[in-house]
């Protein structure tokens, strides 16, 4: 049962974090025929569904198809859901839901605690990789002067320490090799291996990374966990759409990334001055928390984000520097929900993009564990900015 949906181009938000663009959703293939086969199988009568921003407008077809097809009754889980680790179990479970159908997204390691069935989307888009070539071979260049570069060891001052803390390229370990890491949002995985051998026709050594637990499919990132960079990598090229991975990439990596759209076939690259000022930003507030007494910590109460342990862990570090740490659980985090508490700063242990990509709405410091721990003086500047990823 693949999900034809008869409706002209929409405007709206994308689900694996895109940009606002206009899609086909006709082009889209949402997969529900082993969902009602599971269903029907199990004899369930009540399934939530649970979708991301982006396909709600769809959730009410999705919902006749899946009620159509198992007999059985759907609840649409309406709350906000921003990836495979905002799971809506225990909400469910007393509602008497006997199965989560969470689209979209693909399975972390994470013990949910009921039946979860994982359902993929894809896209069929097919763009040329012309346009993005010249970027790539630029790209390639930067990584062999960095190799070249690797081999003169640097003494640096503390100015040059702080300057290379926020250099978006050269950040990290220095590289071993060259090759192209190809990668991508979820639903243009299927795409990666057609691309490897383009790619390498072109005459770039391609790779597909394979991370750790949190990632199931080869080549993919999250906006949390980039582990399928090595130092054999020296530059990628991400197939989706929008700046919210490309951005934790390059932060995290501090690698080239060029940018391939499959919606509109369009090629970029990440802004190197762009992400020099995100880093420019961070290191703004670890200085305005220097002289702070006051911490709330932040927990995540979401099954995928939760770390109780680094939470702690950070309230024992600020009580070793003579300062307070109050452990603040919350599911959703956001301005009016904690900017009246009566602390200097924040520091946030839930998602790890909610310090990044939110931070100007809040009215005090809001800040990552790492960004801690440089202000407190456990880390040093010189080795480079440390994206805070959840493993």
């Amino acid at each position: 049962m693949h999900v034809t949906i008869q409706m002209q181009p929409l405007k709206y938000r994308p689900y694996d974090g895109e940009s606002v663009i206009t899609m086909d959703m006709e082009r889209h293939d949402f997969q529900l025929e082993d969902l009602v086969e599971r269903i029907k199988e199990n004899d369930h009568r009540l399934v939530a569904l649970q979708v991301p921003e982006g396909l709600k407008m769809q959730a009410l077809e999705m919902m006749d198809e899946i009620e159509h097809g198992s007999m059985a009754k759907v609840v649409l889980a309406a709350d906000p859901c921003y990836g495979a680790c905002d799971l809506v179990h225990d909400k469910m479970r007393m509602m008497g839901v006997e199965l989560v159908a969470h689209m979209g997204h693909s399975a972390m390691n994470i013990d949910s605690g009921m039946p979860t069935h994982f359902i993929p989307v894809t896209y069929d888009g097919d763009p040329e990789i012309d346009p993005v070539l010249p970027i790539l071979a630029r790209h390639k260049a930067i990584a062999e002067a960095r190799i070249i570069e690797a081999e003169s060891p640097i003494d640096l001052s503390d100015e040059a320490a702080r300057e290379r803390f926020v250099d978006a390229v050269g950040r990290v370990a220095p590289l071993t090799g060259i090759k192209l890491g190809l990668v991508g949002s979820i639903q243009h995985l299927h795409l990666l291996e057609e691309y490897k051998l383009r790619l390498e026709a072109a005459g770039f050594e391609v790779t597909i990374p394979t991370g750790g637990a949190r990632l199931t499919f080869p080549g993919q990132v999250l906006g949390c966990n980039y582990s399928g960079d090595d130092p054999s990598i020296g530059h990628y090229l991400f197939l989706g759409s929008g700046d919210f991975h490309p951005i934790g990439l390059v932060m995290h990596t501090g690698k080239p990334l060029a940018l391939l759209d499959p919606y509109d076939g369009g090629a970029s690259e990440m802004s190197f001055e762009r992400i020099e000022r995100i880093l420019r930003q961070r290191m703004g507030l670890i200085f305005s928390v220097d002289g702070a007494k006051n911490f709330g910590i932040l927990i995540g109460e979401k099954p995928g984000q939760m770390r109780r342990n680094l939470a702690i862990r950070m309230k024992k570090l600020l009580e070793k520097h003579g300062k307070k740490g109050y452990l603040l659980a919350l599911d959703h985090v956001g301005p009016d929900l904690i900017d009246f508490y009566p602390v200097d700063a924040f520091v946030n242990t839930a998602c790890p993009r909610i310090a990044i990509d939110d931070a100007v709405k809040y009215a005090k410091p809001l800040i990552t564990p790492f960004e801690l721990e440089v202000a407190l003086g456990e880390k040093q500047w010189e080795n480079g900015y440390q994206f805070d990823e959840i493993p």
